[in-house]
């Protein structure tokens, strides 16, 4: 059994993680994927994510985005993202996931500017992450792998 290692590095300004196998994991990655993860409650990703401001909430967005499309998201996870979120199917984000080429609507979730829709937009790319990620890691992590985020509750 593998033992996973983390360590703090003293940069604030850089904010990041260094874990013992050598990667450099940035602070917001590292909650993302631990919201996405139940390793966290999404009340304090909401709260977290309620405190940057309007242009770090795109720059998460667009993180998120970039996430979930690296965990093969595909249409068919619209319907579980959007139950995961706790958003209803009327909600901007989530009717537009319901529509087009999943890979395009992410990018549009990303880019909702009204305040509202942009914690609705959080929520749900978190719930898509959630989703996308749980199947890639059902399908070709289960007898383990290298990926950092899939570590996370043995490193924290």
């Amino acid at each position: 059994m593998l033992t996973w290692q983390m360590w703090v590095r003293a940069d604030s300004a850089a904010e990041c993680r260094l874990i013992s196998w050598g990667a450099v994991v940035n602070e917001r990655d590292v909650l993302l994927n631990e919201l996405a993860q139940g390793l966290r409650p999404t009340s304090e990703g909401i709260e977290w994510f309620d405190g940057l401001g309007q242009e770090k909430q795109s720059e998460v967005l667009r993180f998120l985005c970039h996430h979930c499309v690296q965990a093969r998201a595909v249409a068919e996870d619209a319907s579980k993202s959007i139950r995961r979120s706790g958003l209803r199917p009327t909600h901007t984000p989530a009717v537009l996931i319901s529509r087009g080429r999943i890979d395009m609507q992410l990018g549009k979730i990303a880019g909702l500017t009204p305040v509202d829709e942009r914690r609705k937009a959080f929520k749900l790319l978190i719930a898509v992450l959630a989703v996308a990620d749980g199947r890639r890691r059902e399908r070709f992590c289960s007898g383990g792998c290298v990926h950092w985020w899939h570590h996370l509750s043995a490193a924290g």
